[in-house]
């Protein structure tokens, strides 16, 4: 039985379980990487206490998984690319350059070749990859991409895992203003204890969005006097 079959009978579990007690998850980062032609390529990264790791990210009825260019915006998608970093295959880069900064998802590996992890076992199931392949959301309320807890790839590395690259055509240069969106999140803690977080984001709340803002009007009025 493949991974795809083991998962399609696990993905309820994901529906039902709770978040451990000392959950070792401490946030996400969207980290921009690269500008050029295409535009902003962002990494989207969870944040993790030493020794933990990712199995799965996933839409459910309890949150929707959503990821999102803002304002009109689209994600850059090359032809010779893919939905996952399955299908990246970083050999190509020196023949079609233009492939590394395409949009997809992963954990922990960013490419084909599993690099920096010695494989890639990535799988997905339940997502509906049209719209994300067109530039426009990826959403699921019922799919998910995994690991199993075999896989090395889901272990944090530096304390975070990828989750995977966004490219915004255009946009401002700023991950939280260019992307919106959130996803569940499930794994293990250094213990072996399951872990869960419902509604991951990276968008700061608007509380903070509103100090952010006042901070750039100060800093502007410093500027000017």
């Amino acid at each position: 039985m493949n991974k795809t079959s083991l998962f399609a009978g696990a993905i309820g579990g994901l529906l039902i379980a709770g978040t451990a007690f000392g959950s070792p998850y401490q946030g996400m980062e969207m980290e921009l990487h690269h500008s050029g032609a295409e535009g902003n390529s962002y990494r989207l990264y969870a944040n993790l206490d030493a020794g933990a790791r990712i199995d799965a990210v996933y839409g459910n009825a309890q949150g929707a998984l959503s990821i999102a260019a803002a304002d009109g915006l689209q994600f850059y998608q090359n032809s010779a690319g893919g939905n996952t970093s399955q299908a990246i295959n970083s050999a190509f880069f020196q023949f079609v350059p233009a492939m590394e900064w395409d949009s997809y998802v992963s954990i922990g590996a960013l490419y084909q070749n599993g690099d920096p992890f010695g494989s890639n076992n990535l799988n997905d199931i339940g997502i509906d990859w049209t719209g994300f392949e067109a530039g426009l959301a990826l959403s699921s309320d019922n799919g998910s991409w995994f690991v199993t807890p075999e896989d090395a790839q889901g272990e944090e590395l530096g304390g975070r895992v990828f989750i995977g690259q966004f490219t915004v055509a255009g946009g401002s240069g700023i991950g939280a203003e260019d992307i919106i969106g959130q996803v569940n999140l499930q794994g293990k803690d250094a213990d072996g204890n399951t872990w869960n977080e419902i509604g991951a984001t990276w968008v700061p709340a608007p509380g903070a969005l509103a100090l952010l803002g006042l901070a750039g009007l100060a800093g502007g009025r410093r500027r000017r006097a």
